[in-house]
């Protein structure tokens, strides 16, 4: 999401526990080779005598590739969280590391799991604590508990050191994606906003959105496949909420209102997200053209600020319901939707209409 502060995660520390189970596997892996260079010893002379013939056992890692480091590396990311330090550190062992050493390994995979298993005892710790403060059935728990076991022993160790600036953190953001009120509900889905599908639909999508938004282009391409998967199951309906730092934004925003005045909204609207560095005026008419709009009445309207109330009215209400950044997408009421998962909301539009079956 496009907001004033970003918070960023700090992924660069290796895990002491998770390094120390990488070396045992080199080490393993050198002993093995060591061990298939001993000289024999010096026989007793005997009498000749036919001997029976002698295979060679096969060298641990024998018939290793790289594959197997691949393997290896998989293997632990998926039991560390793909975006955890033990994974990391795992997926630059994997690459130093010989292919026997990543065979040998593979091997005991057991013991691995128990050793990242210690590693992440803290993320549960913290999972536990947070939701027993959050409460067990809020989305923020439900989040937390997805998305903390990720995050490997290291991290979740120092959440945990500071706890209550976390819990205050995850508090806010609570408070902040609370259900709208019923009056709120009816505010968003009014009429004004630009939409498609039945004013009746059980599942009603509202997204407050600026069309020179980065982040905005993914959502505008998760609601193209909303759109095509739902069809008259859902209704959509855009809110223009241009940022005060998008300079070109406010006048974009008019644009696809003066579209909308003559049916094209959402072709406008694909237009601009396609072209998010050129939204200056020249090019505003340059897409109106294109599209086959009256430029006279495109103009005029440009010209005379027509949509300029419009606009501001949207960022008003978007303002008394919470909306901070874009895009903000509300799901019959509900914020905190991630606008540009087509996946994770078309799973709660399917909650939604399955439960007013």
């Amino acid at each position: 999401m496009t907001t004033r502060a970003h918070i960023q995660s700090d992924r660069t520390r290796l895990a002491r526990g998770a390094f120390s189970l990488f070396s045992l596997f080199a080490v393993a892996a050198l002993a093995a080779a060591c061990g298939n260079q001993k000289a024999p010893a010096p026989a007793a002379k005997a009498a000749p005598v036919a001997a029976a013939p002698v295979v060679a056992a096969a060298a641990p890692g024998a018939g290793a590739t790289e594959a197997d480091c691949t393997s290896l590396a998989g293997h632990i990311c998926t039991s560390a969280g793909p975006t955890s330090a033990a994974c990391t550190s795992m997926q630059t062992a994997a690459k130093l590391l010989t292919p026997a050493a990543c065979k040998v390994a593979l091997g005991d995979l057991e013991y691995s799991t128990k050793q990242l298993t210690n590693l992440n005892k803290s993320c549960d710790e913290l999972v536990k604590k947070l939701c027993a403060d959050l409460g067990p059935t809020t989305p923020t728990c439900k989040m937390v508990t997805e998305k903390t076991p990720s995050f490997g022993g290291d991290r979740c160790t120092k959440m945990l050191g500071e706890y209550a600036k976390v819990l205050g953190q995850l508090k806010q953001m609570e408070d902040a994606n609370k259900p709208l009120g019923a009056d709120k509900i009816a505010a968003i889905a009014a009429p004004g906003g630009s939409e498609f599908g039945p004013k009746d639909a059980k599942v009603t999508i509202v997204e407050f959105s600026d069309f020179q938004c980065p982040y905005c282009t993914r959502a505008a391409d998760a609601t193209k496949q909303l759109k095509k998967k739902y069809g008259d199951k859902v209704r959509f309906i855009f809110r223009q909420f241009p940022l005060g730092f998008h300079k070109n934004a406010h006048l974009a925003a008019q644009a696809s209102l003066a579209a909308n005045a003559q049916g094209k909204f959402w072709e406008y609207h694909d237009t601009l997200f396609a072209n998010q560095k050129a939204l200056l005026r020249p090019d505003l008419e340059k897409y109106a053209k294109t599209l086959g709009l009256d430029m006279v009445k495109f103009k005029k309207a440009l010209d005379e600020g027509t949509y300029k109330a419009a606009v501001d009215a949207d960022m008003k209400l978007g303002q008394s319901v919470g909306v901070q950044g874009t895009p903000t997408l509300m799901i019959n009421g509900e914020k905190g939707a991630n606008a540009a998962d087509a996946d994770a909301i078309g799973k709660r539009i399917d909650e939604l209409l399955a439960a007013t079956k």
